[in-house]
């Protein structure tokens, strides 16, 4: 298989579903002129009562799709910045996530939310740079993240599978990616990966931060080992795998493109340290507490988490202890 973009590999996963179930649909703003160019080639082939513009409501377009798979179709959802989550928090949370648990079980809410945006991409400012994935996680909503190409198909594809809401987060730092894939197949949801091994320090890298956390751990080769762990899906979250890394290492740096107060990496961190005996005090690069990226592009690179922070950080757990 040729090289494979990140962002043609959540195209290929949308193709693939829709061909093979016809239960499944895709909705949203733009979406027939492929306006987050993830959706592209998809009206063609599968025409306009599958690939649904909609009108410009994310409330109703939500809802909508929360109403169309209880009546049993598969909706895909794609919003265009991640921002605009906030505006169908309630759609999301209190109807599309409750309705299996409030009716026993006696209905499925298969709904998949394509989030592609923020994450590296400068320039947008307070109103589109937000990166909410904790929150979901944070009322148990299934959230996934991928960092590759290969992930990005067979998690989009595990999530559409899936009888669940699943909202899947595609971080703009990741989307141009590209990489030689052997292999297309589904990702199973709540298992993260080591995507480098080592043995001085465990780095949890959320996202196109696992890059980062890759070409660091081999800046630092020669003074130390470090284990770069993806988490792929924040939840659920495959602790027992992190905590594997972990105890082998005995120290653990989390870095996230999330806000610090009630983020994910504080979560990691929690959780982590009732399990194992840290050999130094954990360590989290993130954005900055209440951080509302701003507008000029340079201010925003420097509020985003990156290599500086993080090398900074595993130089600091390594001499503690």
């Amino acid at each position: 298989m040729p090289r494979l973009s990140y962002r043609r590999a959540l195209t290929r996963a949308l193709a693939d579903e829709m061909t093979r179930d016809e239960s499944v649909v895709v909705l949203g703003e733009d979406i027939r002129v492929a306006a987050a160019n993830v959706t592209t080639g998809l009206l063609k082939k599968f025409g306009p009562e599958r690939v649904r513009d909609t009108p410009l409501s994310e409330q109703a377009f939500t809802s909508f799709a929360t109403g169309a798979a209880l009546a049993g179709a598969r909706p895909v959802v794609e919003f265009q910045i991640p921002s605009l989550l906030f505006l169908v928090f309630e759609q999301i949370v209190n109807h599309a996530h409750k309705f299996p648990l409030m009716t026993g079980g006696q209905c499925a809410v298969p709904v998949t939310y394509v989030v592609p945006g923020s994450g590296s991409r400068t320039g947008w400012a307070g109103q589109h740079s937000d990166h909410p994935y904790a929150l979901f996680a944070h009322v148990g909503v299934t959230t996934v993240v991928p960092a590759t190409p290969a992930d990005a198909y067979g998690l989009l594809v595990s999530a559409i599978r899936c009888d669940d809401p699943v909202v899947v987060f595609a971080p703009a730092g990741a989307l141009d990616l590209r990489a030689d894939v052997t292999d297309l197949t589904p990702v199973p949801l709540g298992r993260g990966v080591v995507r480098r091994a080592g043995a001085d320090v465990t780095v949890v890298a959320v996202g196109h931060l696992v890059h980062d956390a890759l070409a660091v751990a081999e800046e630092l080769a020669g003074q130390a080992s470090v284990e770069v762990f993806d988490p792929r899906t924040l939840y659920p979250f495959d602790w027992d795998g992190l905590v594997e890394s972990v105890s082998r290492t005995g120290r653990l740096v989390v870095v996230d493109d999330g806000n610090r107060s009630c983020g994910i990496a504080g979560e990691i961190i929690a959780t982590v340290v009732e399990r194992v005996r840290l050999a130094a005090p954990p360590r989290r690069v993130t954005r900055p507490d209440g951080a509302v990226l701003p507008f000029a592009p340079a201010l925003d690179r420097a509020v985003q988490p990156g290599r500086d922070q993080l090398t900074a950080a595993i130089q600091l757990t390594l001499k503690d202890g």
